[in-house]
């Protein structure tokens, strides 16, 4: 599956960060990933965008719990992204995933605790916070409909789980 995440405009540095974003499905199942890393000499600031992304996915996982509901994953993504200064883009975020890659219910990336989708135990979601340096929302779809590029070149990074969520609470289904 073609990659869905914010890259850099530009790539003439001494380092890239790359997001590579996969999905697969086995016996009628399907699971989603994503990773963010730097190639070449790492930017200090790539390596604080990458690991307030995976605070981000990981206050994300943490609030997914039965009896919670989307926008309390919403709202613990979007309190990480705010506090690192980083933008979203808006229209992107995490979904239900299952037999087929994107399912009901969305999951964005930003929202208000305590709304939308109850969350039951056996509910699989893909979680996947996109942050942006600089604070900044503004990006363009390239033509092939899937990379995002910031629209200043600032850099973005992107990390997904899938996880289910249990009575223990959630679970991650895609760990390496």
């Amino acid at each position: 599956m073609p990659s869905r995440t914010a890259s850099p405009t530009t790539t003439a540095c001494a380092s890239d960060l790359v997001s590579i974003d996969c999905g697969a499905e086995l016996d009628g199942w399907t699971g989603d990933a994503a990773i963010s890393f730097t190639v070449g000499t790492p930017r200090p600031a790539d390596l604080e965008l990458i690991a307030a992304t995976q605070q981000a996915l990981d206050a994300g996982i943490a609030a997914a719990a039965v009896g919670h509901r989307i926008g309390d994953i919403s709202h613990a993504i979007s309190t990480v992204a705010r506090k690192a200064d980083c933008g979203m883009p808006a229209d992107f975020g995490g979904h239900g995933i299952g037999r087929q890659m994107h399912e009901d219910p969305h999951v964005p990336n930003h929202g208000r605790p305590g709304r939308g989708f109850p969350l039951r135990h056996g509910l699989t979601l893909a979680i996947e916070p996109m942050l942006m340096a600089g604070g900044r929302n503004d990006y363009r779809t390239d033509p092939d409909g899937w990379t995002l590029r910031t629209i200043d070149g600032s850099r973005a990074a992107h990390i997904e789980h899938t996880i289910a969520i249990t009575e223990d609470g959630p679970r991650i289904l895609t760990l390496p």
